[in-house]
């Protein structure tokens, strides 16, 4: 592939009928042998319909044509990420948390918009980043865009949506709530962030996604993690994105990526890597590693002995799940519930099954936290999985007048950008700590004011737990990275292990669950 002149391409192809029909039908310069030689001119549609036919090394004009507005300018992998979408009408892309991928579609569907190929764009993504990530990055990267955020009553979400604004941003479920005004309105491009909450087919929230598709609409699906639990995680995706590279039943997909061991459990095939990674194409991929400079990341384990009343009701509850399991079959669902249970006295309280809350003194827990803040200088995340663990952590550092705020799904989308935006941009103090449920903000918010994460305890999900942790390893951070897990019994320990070596931890409950009674 060469360009002469900024204005034409030179292909050389062994079927140059292919492109001289459809574009320039006079446009065969020589032939050596059976390979023909063919100049193109260079425009968005000739390099879209280059790359639909295999070409895939023809370029996008975005380099040409693009000035790249902004606050900042792109980076050489953001530059190449926009092309890539520019260039693909249903695309995923998979670039690691972190890498600015927001920024990218941004300037891709900007130029799309200049080049009259779209007029208005559908961002589609977690309640928690519509304004905190999205609606400020198209201000950094937009400004002279119109932006509406579709939440709120039905008439509101109505209101926004058949509005005069280029870019309308609306959470998952919101998307059910004004299907049929989606489906009617000018949405060019829809762009779904952090799509692994469509891996499911057959949900309300895919299929309302599903039902405003049309063969006309462009669909851009981004996210770092595509198939983090499972591989059959990829059906979904590419169900709605490409469904012309999957099978029309979730069950043939299923068994071509996965294989039946027993009754209840599945494990991935020899060669699923390779399947999955035909099923979500065209896509692109960055990590972090092959375009940022971003300081080193250091996990520290930091051991907290259970106070006496911990290790008493730990033993108690652990010999009546170890008599329990010895009389009936251990089930993925009862481990879970079990090992939660576990958890929860490891951090200092337990939910009965009536819903009432047993308090344990957890002082050794708290005093560990405390250290690793007085520790550092700059701020910190804690992450907590428990909402009454979350309570007594923000009252003790309240007592020791460490300046704290809580994000839960109790708080509210503004006040959850008041904190977010205090958090980045005020002193210590004002905000030195922010305590985060991690299922509450795990995703897409960036905290780079932070260099430290810590975990008040662990969490059973490995795609939740690399997407926390990214949330200070991302574009804009100066300084060393320490990640510290918090750990005081032996589900702990071995919960983090598995975290860390990004194994599955649902696959592993079970087993998991029986090594937590036997020890």
């Amino acid at each position: 592939m060469e360009i002469v002149d900024d204005a034409f391409l030179v292909v050389r192809t062994r079927n140059p009928n292919k492109i001289t029909n459809e574009i320039n039908d006079s446009a065969v310069a020589r032939m050596d042998g059976d390979v023909a030689t063919v100049v193109v001119p260079w425009g968005l549609k000739e390099s879209q319909y280059l790359r639909s036919i295999g070409v895939r090394k023809a370029p996008s004009p975005i380099h040409r044509d693009y000035e790249w507005p902004g606050l900042y300018s792109p980076m050489a992998h953001q530059r190449d990420t926009a092309e890539f979408l520019s260039l693909h009408k249903r695309a995923f892309c998979f670039n690691e948390a972190g890498t600015g991928k927001t920024a990218s579609a941004i300037w891709a569907s900007d130029y799309l918009m200049n080049q009259g190929e779209i007029r208005r764009v559908l961002i589609v993504c977690p309640l928690s980043i519509m304004q905190a990530a999205w609606q400020q990055d198209l201000f950094k990267f937009a400004l002279h865009r119109s932006v509406g955020i579709a939440y709120g009553t039905r008439e509101k979400r109505k209101e926004v949506i058949n509005g005069p604004y280029d870019y309308v941003v609306i959470n998952f479920d919101g998307v059910a709530i004004v299907a049929d005004d989606i489906a009617k309105a000018d949405f060019d491009l829809i762009i779904i962030d952090e799509a692994t909450s469509y891996k499911t087919v057959g949900t309300k929230r895919w299929k309302a996604m599903n039902g405003v598709l049309t063969k006309e609409r462009w669909m851009w699906m981004m996210t770092g993690t595509p198939a983090a639990q499972s591989p059959f995680d990829a059906y979904g995706l590419a169900k709605l994105c490409v469904p012309e590279r999957v099978p029309r039943f979730g069950g043939a997909f299923k068994e071509h990526v996965m294989v039946k061991i027993t009754q209840f459990k599945w494990v991935p095939r020899h060669d699923h890597a390779k399947k999955v990674h035909a099923a979500l194409q065209p896509a692109i991929r960055f990590e972090k590693k092959d375009c940022l400079d971003l300081p080193d990341v250091t996990y520290v384990d930091r051991e907290v002995e259970l106070t006496a009343q911990q290790k008493k009701y730990y033993e108690l509850v652990r010999k009546e799940f170890l008599v329990e399991a010895n009389d009936e079959r251990i089930t993925s669902a009862n481990a879970a519930v079990n090992l939660m249970k576990l958890l929860q006295i490891s951090t200092g309280a337990v939910y009965s099954e009536s819903g009432a809350v047993l308090e344990f003194d957890s002082s050794n827990r708290l005093s560990v936290v405390k250290e690793v803040i007085d520790e550092v200088s700059h701020k910190v995340l804690i992450f907590v999985p428990f909402t009454h663990a979350i309570e007594v952590l923000k009252a003790y550092l309240d007592s020791q007048h460490i300046p704290a705020e809580v994000i839960n799904g109790d708080v509210t989308v503004t006040k959850r950008n008041e904190i977010f935006n205090r958090f980045q941009t005020k002193g210590n103090d004002d905000i030195k700590v922010l305590i985060i449920q991690p299922a509450a903000a795990a995703h897409g918010v960036t905290l780079t004011a932070a260099n430290v994460v810590i975990w008040y305890a662990p969490v059973t999900s490995t795609e939740t737990y690399l997407q926390a942790n990214a949330r200070i390893d991302r574009h804009g951070q100066h300084n060393p990275m320490t990640v510290v897990h918090i750990q005081g019994s032996a589900v702990e320990r071995k919960l983090y292990k598995m975290l860390q070596n990004r194994l599955d931890a649902h696959e592993k409950l079970v087993d998991l669950y029986r090594q937590a009674l036997t020890e």
